[in-house]
């Protein structure tokens, strides 16, 4: 039988109407993401890569112009 997951929702959710921030859960070996207004869909991933798209994010890598 699998254990219930821990959802744990980010400091930087706005508080406001509706469901508007991301979600973490861990299980041994795997980070699981997903929307608070999207509760039954979720990306899994582990550490390595979500440490690889965080520095990307950070470095300005995925910034645009418009």
């Amino acid at each position: 039988m699998s254990q219930a997951l821990h959802w744990q929702k980010s400091t930087f959710s706005d508080g406001g109407e509706g469901n508007t921030c991301i979600e973490l859960a861990a299980s041994p070996g795997t980070l699981h993401l997903r929307e608070s207004d999207t509760p039954d869909t979720e990306l899994t991933t582990n550490t390595a890569p979500l440490a690889h798209l965080i520095r990307g994010m950070k470095s300005g890598l995925f910034h645009t112009t418009g």
